[in-house]
């Protein structure tokens, strides 16, 4: 005998589709918001729709609500440093520790022949312009210790390391290998970027 109703299923299912949310926590959130006020509600529903007017950073690939993240907007912020990272997950991350108070770059993931992902279609080629301009004196690579993550930092590391001046360096191994960044708890990440080492080959 079914206690659901078809209202409740839908929703449920809904909340089940995002990553990492079997049907009992889906359950529990859709049961949380029948117990909310209209208004609640619609302050939830609201917040959900505007996410799509979430724009994408035109420097660095960040979400941004405007043209510019709150980062590059930020003139505290060290301009002449880059981290780079696969995706935004990972910058979030990093900013937990706040350990790190220079800008990024989000590549949109890593190069990965065996997925059809090849340079061209990451946030490579605007990074190298960034590097070119003269005003970043250090790139930090900051991406997962995979093989995948290894090959993309060899791959840009070889397309800027000709620039003069320019420092490339890598976040210290406390992550072990095969580690997804965003998984990395917050002192580990915060001490791998502040004992950052030269990238090489």
């Amino acid at each position: 005998m079914s206690y659901s109703t078809k209202l409740l299923d839908k929703a449920v299912e809904q909340f089940a589709s995002l990553p990492g949310i079997g049907k009992k926590t889906a359950m529990k959130f859709v049961l949380s918001i029948l117990k909310r006020s209209t208004d609640e509600v619609n302050a939830f529903i609201n917040s959900i729709n505007e996410l799509k007017n979430i724009k994408e950073c035109k420097v660095c690939h960040n979400i941004a609500d405007e043209d510019l993240c709150e980062i590059c907007k930020n003139r505290r912020r060290d301009d002449s440093m880059i981290c780079v990272v696969e995706n935004i997950r990972d910058l979030m991350a990093i900013e937990a520790t706040a350990q790190f108070k220079g800008l990024y770059h989000v590549l949109g993931g890593v190069i990965s022949p065996m997925d059809g992902v090849g340079p061209s279609e990451l946030n490579i080629g605007d990074l190298i312009e960034r590097t070119q301009k003269g005003e970043i004196k250090e790139v930090i690579f900051a991406l997962s210790a995979t093989i995948e993550g290894d090959t993309t930092a060899y791959y840009i590391y070889k397309k800027i390391k000709s620039n003069d001046g320019l420092i490339i360096s890598t976040i210290a191994k406390g992550i072990a290998v095969g580690n997804d960044l965003e998984y990395t708890d917050a002192l580990t990440l915060g001490r791998s970027i502040s004992n950052r080492i030269s990238f090489t080959e």
